[in-house]
């Protein structure tokens, strides 16, 4: 089975699934989400990614969804479809009202989308040579920390990437700051340190991000909470991204100058090798 869908309680296929024209998610993007991977049939951090949709859902104050719900029809769309190598996307919108309006409808009930797909790995080569990244105008409003499908600039973002060669865009602020990637975290290894930027409204809180900090801490890798300027890309030794599909994914090059020695970096081995135990760990469990 490729993909089945789950809408509000009710499974099929994810071709059937039909979104309702007033729906303020496809109106306004009002509207939050969150993907996960399955690994060998078992929906990995399922447990961080159900808290970081509930802080996202009390930011833009949708209530009346029950998270524990949604996490039985992960599971059970995991199971029903057999899935063992997969990805899930769950959103949920405001749902619909009852005219097109700005403000929240007084009545309106929360839409619950989740399905779950099957996931050929598209990085599997870039995390063994590592891959090259463009830098783009971070244009994105300022509560970057809420998971919400406003994503327009994101896609605006990859697509340059992807036009020029490239595996991902990283966002460049005005002062020089590289906050993150389109669609993952940035991490950079100056002088023997791991630095990545720090939660705020300027970045998403991201889970493979706070994995893989507890994972250098694990492993003894010294560690900052500091952001990169693009002047560090000169200095820095090492250069990864973090995200649910890309994992831990090496950057060798970035607007076309080489980062370091040009190559994986042996800080990003071992946070690769310590990612893969995870998995193992927990397919095991």
């Amino acid at each position: 089975m490729q993909a089945l869908a789950n809408v509000n309680g009710k499974q099929m296929p994810l071709s059937e699934v039909v979104v309702p024209a007033l729906d303020r998610g496809f109106l306004f993007g009002d509207a939050v989400y969150e993907v996960l991977r399955v690994y060998q049939g078992r929906p990995f951090l399922l447990s961080e990614h159900m808290q970081r949709l509930g802080s996202s859902l009390a930011a833009i104050r949708i209530g009346g969804v029950d998270l524990e719900r949604i996490r039985e029809r992960v599971l059970q769309t995991i199971a029903a479809g057999k899935f063992q190598e997969a990805l899930v996307y769950i959103q949920v919108t405001r749902g619909a009202g009852p005219i097109r309006s700005h403000s929240f409808p007084a009545q309106a009930v929360p839409f619950e989308l989740l399905y779950a797909q099957e996931f050929a790995d598209p990085f599997v080569e870039a995390r063994k040579n590592g891959a090259a990244v463009v830098t783009v105008p971070d244009i994105r409003w300022q509560r970057c920390d809420i998971k919400s499908t406003n994503l327009l600039a994101n896609v605006l973002a990859a697509q340059q990437a992807k036009e020029t060669g490239c595996v991902e865009a990283v966002f460049l602020e005005a002062d020089g700051t590289l906050s993150e990637g389109a669609r993952t975290s940035l991490f950079g290894v100056l002088n023997g340190q791991l630095l990545t930027a720090p939660n705020s409204h300027a970045i998403l809180p991201g889970i493979t991000r706070s994995l893989v900090l507890s994972l250098a801490e694990r492993a003894g890798i010294p560690l900052h909470e500091h952001v990169l300027k693009k002047t560090d890309l000169k200095r820095v030794s090492e250069l990864f991204l973090t995200g649910t599909t890309s994992e831990v994914l090496p950057i060798i090059k970035v607007d076309g100058d080489p980062i370091g020695a040009g190559r994986p970096g042996d800080v990003t081995r071992r946070l690769q090798e310590a990612y893969r135990d995870k998995v193992r760990e927990q397919s095991a469990s």
